[in-house]
């Protein structure tokens, strides 16, 4: 992540645009200590290369989208929330959202206790918001949060100051819950999605950090995508090649850097405020001037691209889409 690009350039996991990751975030809620939000975004509404539009149906029926949480340090998930969506043959679509804990929060299924049930997802541009006890969701179309210049990036990291993504969609997953129920204190975060298209549930796209999952693992991509954080370690050879090749890294400094990338987890404390990379991610953090300057070894610190304007101060916090007529 970001995987915006990662489609143009390689393709869409599985050839579907719903099973693309593109962001994650987790901050505390504004005005609310004791809770806290988490934001998946996948879908991206344009790519690059070939350009134009992706698909309407927000997301796949047949896959899960899955935010799973480590609570004591060891890379494998703790608690995940899964959640499943209906089809779309009537144009319209529907979630329900499972909360796992225990042995089968790091296994794949659609089991475990249910928090919503057949809630609706927005189509256009007003935010359908389902509540259930202390918990509050949403998903559907929403203005995409993340800022880059991609051509730039694309052009050799000559950068032009054009944001690619200023006017375009993503269909996000926002769930606020109680701190209570992610564990206590810090915790590693990271989401991922999961194809059950063809009999059996394959892991299609995972990750936590922006964009290091498109940067640095080139020809491991595809091993990356269908691993665990708890097996990264076995990418920081690649992650260093990577950064000797476009840093300047020496080879020791190289992996030295890539170790403190991986496993690729964002952590989150909830108790703290948000600040990333230290601690969670909210949709105004510049995480691609944040790798800029890792990939470059602070060569570049930035690619001259602010956070959008149309982010809103309460839930969801994404904006309005800009295109309902897919």
């Amino acid at each position: 992540m970001s995987h915006h690009y990662s489609g143009p350039d390689f393709g869409f996991p599985h050839g579907d645009a719903r099973l693309d990751l593109t962001d994650l975030y987790a901050f505390p809620k504004p005005g609310e200590a004791g809770k806290s939000i988490l934001i998946m975004n996948v879908h991206p509404s344009a790519v690059v290369n070939p350009p134009g539009s992706t698909t309407c149906e927000p997301f796949a029926p047949e896959a899960l989208y899955e935010l799973k949480i480590d609570t004591n340090g060891d890379a494998v998930a703790d608690i995940a929330y899964r959640v499943r969506f209906s089809s779309s043959a009537d144009g319209l679509q529907t979630a329900t959202v499972r909360r796992v804990e225990g042995a089968q929060a790091a296994e794949t299924g659609d089991g475990g206790q249910v928090i919503f049930e057949a809630a609706p997802v927005s189509m256009g541009r007003a935010a359908r918001v389902t509540e259930a006890g202390r918990y509050r969701f949403f998903a559907g179309w929403r203005s995409d949060p993340f800022f880059f210049d991609t051509r730039g990036a694309l052009n050799d990291l000559q950068f032009t100051g054009d944001d690619f993504f200023i006017d375009k969609d993503v269909c996000s997953i926002v769930l606020e819950l109680p701190n209570s129920a992610l564990g206590l204190k810090r915790v590693g975060l990271w989401a991922r999605t999961v194809d059950g298209a063809g009999g059996v549930w394959v892991q299609t796209d995972r990750g936590a950090l922006p964009a290091q999952a498109v940067f640095l693992v080139g020809s491991e991509r595809d091993g990356y995508h269908a691993s665990e954080p708890a097996n990264d370690a076995r990418f920081i050879a690649v992650f260093a090649h990577a950064l000797e090749h476009t840093g300047g890294y020496s080879p020791e400094e190289a992996r030295r850097v890539a170790g403190t990338l991986l496993p690729d987890l964002i952590y989150y404390d909830s108790s703290r405020p948000a600040a990333f990379p230290q601690n969670g991610r909210e949709p105004s953090d510049d995480g691609a001037d944040t790798f800029l300057t890792i990939i470059t070894d602070g060569k570049l610190k930035g690619d001259g691209i602010g956070a959008h304007g149309d982010l809103l101060s309460e839930f969801p916090y994404l904006g309005p889409p800009h295109n309902t007529s897919r």
